[in-house]
């Protein structure tokens, strides 16, 4: 009896049709509920106010989070760091074969959905112990060369929908490594952002510090004039330089924390620290964004990369439930063989040389002392870990972005306070300048003047760029413009 290949066919056929009627035993997954606040903070902040140094901000809600988010800062150095970050940064490279390993994994699953086949071909030279067994041959010959050919197909029905279960985990870990790599982009950019505004801050507090210096400086050397002339005391001299040495001591520390950013800038764009090129920020050249996107509590489970790469996870312990019900259930196989064999490679599929085989096999694990049981437990409990740190999740993000908001409004009016303060100082220390010139005040006078400038000017520069770079914390916060990017790769 012969069993043509068409039937064999045939035979796979029905029973993966009937295996794609079956069921995928398991939870189907639906995203866990998270809180649904009205706003982010326990009262609205509309509008931060202004100052010198930076005019006021407003949310909006039609403002919207461009991919390119940080060139609200209008800076094009910044820009050109950024993109050189996205496209030489090894992390996001790692990041980048990570969801290609995720995507081929997803892939490699999905084949076993289908039947395989395999060819095989086998050629022998025997001899028969004729002397003790019967020959092989019908012939009787103890010498001959044997060619052999056979097709296998093997075939898997995922009737309890394991292999769905299992294809349904890997995507999802696949997703979840499509989220990381966005959230790795968005911190990669708001880090360079960061760093250019800390570059900026350091560069016009090394200012600042030279300023001061210069000034105590020819204010030692009048002191000296002074005292050749008899109008100043030793006293006064000694002072003076206590205030210009301590002036200069501020100074190393300012220049070693630049360099040292320099170097984290040069790191995060892939470049080595020799690499890092001369400071190029500066605070006058940073554009405070006007107009803020407001989002809000509902979007940001969906905006921010982070929160949706742990409700994958989720999704994946939701999966696994089902991988581990579907192992305690009966396992189906299916496998069929056709060939030939001959001693004469021409001859192989001759009627008389033809063979077929087909199985059909089911098992099923009676008695295990419930290991797999326990197993389906254990999943079952890793669902409910991971969706108990999903909703932490959440809850961070929710108070990430409450922080930022709160830290902008207190920015602005920190900033127009050290605004004024810097005025007031400047405005003293250059009459106390006069006043000393004239001598109606003593030196000690002056150096209270020049450190109390010195301290102002410090902390409107600090202040300035805490507004920037909270600015920057609140559109990473919101998600940055990941989804515009995404929707475009789709697209």
């Amino acid at each position: 009896m012969r069993l043509p290949l068409n039937t064999l066919r045939y035979s796979v056929l029905t029973l993966a049709l009937a295996a794609s009627a079956g069921c995928a035993v398991g939870p189907d997954y639906r995203r866990p509920a998270t809180p649904a606040p009205a706003q982010f903070t326990r009262e609205s902040i509309a509008t931060t106010s202004g100052s010198a140094s930076g005019g006021p901000q407003q949310w909006s809600s039609s403002a919207s989070i461009s991919q390119t988010w940080w060139q609200v800062f209008g800076s094009e150095a910044l820009n050109a760091r950024v993109q050189r970050a996205l496209a030489h940064n090894p992390d996001l490279d790692a990041a980048t074969a990570a969801l290609h390993q995720a995507q081929e994994n997803v892939a490699a699953q999905r084949a076993t959905f289908f039947p395989s086949a395999q060819l095989n071909y086998t050629p022998s030279r025997q001899r028969d112990a004729v002397g003790t067994l019967s020959p092989t041959l019908t012939s009787g010959a103890a010498y001959y060369t044997l060619h052999t050919a056979q097709l296998s197909i093997s075939y898997a029905p995922d009737v309890f929908g394991l292999n769905r279960r299992t294809v349904e985990s890997l995507q999802a870990q696949a997703d979840n490594q499509r989220y990381q790599l966005e959230a790795a982009r968005l911190s990669l950019a708001a880090n360079v952002v960061n760093a250019a505004i800390q570059e900026a801050s350091l560069r016009a507090q090394i200012d600042a510090t030279q300023a001061v210096i210069d000034a105590q400086t020819r204010a030692l050397g009048i002191l000296h004039d002074q005292a050749r002339l008899g109008y100043a005391s030793g006293l006064d001299v000694a002072a003076q330089e206590s205030a210009l040495a301590q002036a200069r001591q501020a100074l190393p520390g300012l220049q070693k924390q630049l360099e040292q950013n320099r170097d984290l800038l040069a790191d995060l764009c892939g470049d080595t620290p020799d690499q890092a090129g001369a400071p190029e920020f500066d605070l006058e050249h940073l554009t405070l964004p006007v107009t803020l996107p407001q989002a809000l509590p509902s979007q940001l489970v969906t905006q921010r990369p982070d929160v949706r790469a742990a409700e994958e996870n989720v999704h994946d312990a939701s999966a696994q439930v089902g991988v581990a019900l579907a192992n305690r259930l009966p396992q189906f196989s299916l496998s069929g063989a056709y060939g030939g064999s001959s001693t004469s490679f021409t001859r192989m599929f001759t009627d008389d040389n033809i063979f077929w085989t087909l199985a059909g096999s089911v098992s099923q694990t009676v008695f295990d002392f419930g290991a797999l049981k326990h197993k389906q437990r254990a999943a079952e409990a890793a669902l409910q870990q991971s969706a108990a740190q999903y909703r932490s999740v959440v809850l961070g993000a929710f108070q990430n972005v409450a922080d930022t908001l709160y830290a902008i409004d207190a920015d602005a009016r920190a900033l127009a306070a050290a605004d004024d303060a810097e005025k007031a100082a400047e405005r003293t220390l250059v009459l106390t300048q006069k006043q000393q010139q004239l001598g109606y005040v003593n030196v000690l006078t002056l150096i209270n003047a020049q450190q109390a400038y010195q301290q102002a000017r410090m902390a409107r520069v600090q202040a300035q760029a805490a507004r920037l770079s909270d600015t920057a914390a609140l559109i990473q916060a919101l998600g940055g413009g990941w989804m515009d990017s995404a929707a475009g790769k789709a697209g």
